[in-house]
């Protein structure tokens, strides 16, 4: 028994009779009555009793009437519940992010989702690159935002904008080192110097690594310290050179505490990346709000809010 069965059945007693039934749901006669014969060989009992004045329920019919209308707007109920969902999405979404991203994306993103979904409750999880990817694969975070792309059979990811790295130094240069020149440098200028970077455990240190090993370079590094805002005393103080994304030094820049070189023989970049779940479906409020994740975060390279970023089409 189906749901289709319910409504005929329920037309042919409100109708009281087959005929009228079937001109008022556009059906034939006969397949009306093969539906009801096989709704009462499947109940095992007579739903219908046929007289010259019409069709009646019977007994058993009025049980199974009162209970198909309950069914019937029931499913109705859902049909416009779903649909209600599908226009105003609502509900929970878990978003992780690494701290450099969160400090650049949650205000305009949460501001964004209030306005455009304001039956979402949107939770923003902080943590280094490694816990966001782990909590992921576990669901305790819907989607992320990192800057290593996963592909495997749990997640899947895709990249939304790409950032400069730079080279960062003190205003006055260091006693002992002669400080480069301006101008765009390269990457075999930059090696040499005395460099303040994150631990070997942070992903831009992996990806500066990997990029020297690529030009047959090795890194100077004599600090290694994982707080951007630490880097950043640290050479404002003269006790080094740094390699940061652009965003990360552009006000200090601006205000004159740091002096900044591009890196240009091989651009350095890292790039911004979405991750969702492969192995499950999202829910409409964690697809939506990933949308809305990649519209805020074009629009702040667009804008230059996200400075040295540009969009990857």
């Amino acid at each position: 028994m189906d749901l289709r069965q319910l409504r005929y059945f329920v037309a042919i007693v409100e109708q009281g009779s087959f005929s009228k039934a079937a001109a008022t749901l556009n059906v034939a006669q006969p397949a009306l009555s093969l539906h009801v014969r096989n709704m009462e060989a499947d109940l095992g009992t007579a739903l219908l009793f046929r007289s010259p004045q019409g069709v009646v329920a019977t007994e058993a019919g009025d049980i199974l009437m009162r209970n198909a209308r309950i069914i019937i707007d029931q499913f109705s109920i859902a049909q416009e519940e779903i649909r209600g969902h599908e226009a105003e999405p609502a509900g929970e979404v878990r978003l992780g992010l690494p701290g450099t991203i969160s400090q650049i994306l949650s205000v305009p993103l949460i501001i964004a989702a209030r306005n455009r979904y304001p039956k979402i409750k949107l939770r923003i999880a902080e943590a280094m690159s490694g816990f966001i990817t782990e909590w992921i694969r576990e669901s305790r975070v819907d989607i992320a935002v990192l800057y290593i792309p996963v592909e495997d059979r749990v997640l899947t990811s895709y990249p939304v904008l790409t950032e400069e790295l730079c080279l960062l130094g003190p205003v006055v240069a260091m006693a002992d080192v002669k400080p480069p020149a301006f101008g765009p440098l390269a990457l075999k200028q930059v090696a040499p110097l005395p460099l303040i970077l994150p631990s070997s455990s942070h992903g831009l240190r992996e990806l500066l690594e990997r990029e020297a090993s690529i030009h047959h370079l090795s890194l100077n590094t004599i600090i290694d310290v994982d707080s951007y805002g630490s880097i950043k005393e640290l050479v404002e103080k003269g006790l080094g050179y740094s390699i940061l994304p652009f965003n990360a030094i552009s006000r200090d820049v601006h205000d004159g505490r740091l002096r900044s070189w591009r890196i240009n023989k091989p651009e350095l970049k890292r790039d911004v990346h979405l991750v969702h779940p492969a192995d499950r479906p999202m829910t409409n409020a964690v697809a939506a709000i990933e949308t809305l994740c990649r519209e805020t975060l074009l629009d702040l390279a667009a804008t230059g809010q996200w400075s040295g970023a540009r969009a990857l089409r």
